[in-house]
């Protein structure tokens, strides 16, 4: 009358060999093997039938209870193909923040990969200097998470306009301020966690600061070293000092005159001004290789090895060098971002930028001229990256159509997949419906399948992504080598 077995005894061994050796066996296959096999299985058709005339009152009996039964009350089958779906885990904000109108100006994932930080600030223009700025954390791994409590919030004196955690040291990160400082935080110190700040110096930069990168320090192998553009043209390494400071160490400066001509490109204006850096990306395949985009519409290819002196740079406390080598062929508008392929050979050699003309293009180090123009919004591209793990997949952000509430652009999240096209998106999300832009995206290094993607509302939402995004599928690298060599035909 019941259907719960008794209590079962277990008891657990181990059994570990001294010795272990391996060795391979294969059998021969006997004809009279292959003819046993093929013969026809014989079944009992009588006794099959006789079987189930006993078992069928109590087999319809347990059906009918089971029908009744309100387990699955509420649960809806879902018959689409999980691997086509993009879920949101979790939409993140500090309505402090929002209550000022702030916006996510970047996002970063620290070292163990469970931690998301936001800076909040200003990208639509206006002296926000002397405005009220935070920096905010959450740990995803903590249990009780709230999206709208972040574990850490930093007050900073001015906007923070972008963010990097220290690669390998998960408390750390480095932020860049509208007034050109540069200020590191220890998030584990919740009194005072600034730890290093550059002060307003003659090295400071003199505008914003739109991104910070960690370098290892080849001298010193458990220190890394902190690179900063600027929009006044200057890309500076900074050092850790005892004191609290970060001192200059070397610097580059990007001046028209010093920029390589070609009669490919538009006409630029060459001469002795500063080109705003916008954006910046280090080569993969060789670490001294690295790519800025420019207030100008240029991608250019610099060499951190440069050695000639950048024009009428006086003031700073060490030499600045010219780095560019090479000047690809424009967007029609400033480039906001640009991302080198994390997967290197030579011959491939790529990277990706973006910027206000809604063009992606897909760009080989070897050649002035883009592989690919894709033109996937018409408004603003404000980030592209490449997958860590997906050599044919990238994803960008834009700011698309009319947005009522604040009079700019819808943001979408596109996903694009070289593998199914070479002209759409596999995938485009709506980050909010009805809202603004999407400023900011970054894949998670350590769990693949995440990507935080920050906007103008002031929200970061955190993204699942499916293995169709995640998984490398067969001969990818091949895959991309040969579209790059079939549009360079």
């Amino acid at each position: 009358k019941s259907c719960q077995t008794g209590k079962i005894s277990t008891a657990e061994t181990a059994v570990q060999s001294h010795t272990s050796r391996d060795a391979g066996v294969q059998t021969d296959q006997s004809k009279d093997a292959v003819q046993d096999f093929q013969q026809e299985v014989q079944v009992d058709y009588t006794s099959l039938l006789s079987f189930l005339q006993r078992v069928e009152d109590a087999v319809i009996k347990e059906l009918n209870k089971n029908w009744k039964s309100r387990a699955f009350d509420g649960f809806e089958v879902n018959w689409t193909d999980q691997n086509e779906t993009v879920l949101c885990l979790h939409t993140l904000s500090y309505p402090e923040a929002q209550d000022q109108n702030l916006q996510v100006t970047s996002v970063s994932w620290n070292a163990t990969g469970s931690v998301v930080a936001c800076s909040y600030g200003r990208l639509d223009g206006g002296d926000w200097s002397t405005e009220k700025s935070y920096v905010c954390t959450w740990n995803l791994d903590r249990r009780g998470l709230n999206p709208q409590r972040p574990d850490l919030v930093v007050d900073v004196p001015s906007s923070v306009m972008c963010l990097a955690f220290h690669p390998s040291q998960p408390s750390l990160i480095a932020g860049g301020l509208f007034g050109g400082e540069l200020v590191v935080w220890d998030t584990s110190r919740t009194e005072d966690p600034v730890i290093w700040r550059t002060g307003m110096t003659d090295d400071t930069h003199t505008d914003p600061v739109y991104q910070v990168n960690w370098l290892p320090d080849a001298k010193h192998r458990n220190h890394a070293r902190l690179l900063s553009v600027s929009t006044d043209g200057k890309i500076l390494v900074w050092r850790e000092e005892r004191d609290g400071r970060l001192a200059l160490a070397e610097g580059f400066a990007m001046v028209a005159q010093q920029i390589p001509r070609s009669t490919q490109l538009k006409k630029f204006a060459w001469g002795e001004a500063a080109v705003g850096v916008t954006s910046l990306s280090f080569s993969h395949f060789d670490p001294r290789v690295f790519v800025v985009g420019v207030e100008g519409g240029y991608s250019l290819k610099c060499s951190t090895a440069a050695e000639t002196l950048a024009l009428h740079r006086a003031g700073s406390s060490v030499p600045l060098r010219a780095p560019a080598e090479l000047a690809f062929s424009p967007h029609g508008g400033p480039v906001y971002s640009v991302s080198c392929s994390p997967f290197h050979r030579q011959v491939l050699n790529l990277f990706l930028s973006c910027g206000t003309d809604g063009q992606v293009h897909l760009h080989s180090m070897l050649q002035t001229q883009p592989l690919v123009s894709l033109q996937l919004s018409e408004k603003y591209l404000f980030c592209v990256r490449w997958s860590p793990v997906r050599p044919l997949v990238f994803a960008a952000a834009s700011g698309e159509g009319n947005c009522n509430k604040c009079f700019c652009f819808i943001g979408d999240v596109h996903l694009f997949d070289f593998g199914k096209s070479s002209q759409k998106p596999a995938v485009s999300i709506k980050q909010a419906a009805g809202e603004c832009p999407v400023y900011c995206l970054e894949f998670n290094i350590r769990q693949t399948q995440l990507l935080a993607a920050g906007d103008a509302t002031g929200t970061v939402k955190v993204w699942q992504l499916s293995s169709d995004f995640t998984e490398q599928g067969p001969r990818e690298m091949n895959r991309l080598e040969q579209l790059a060599s079939e549009i360079t035909d």
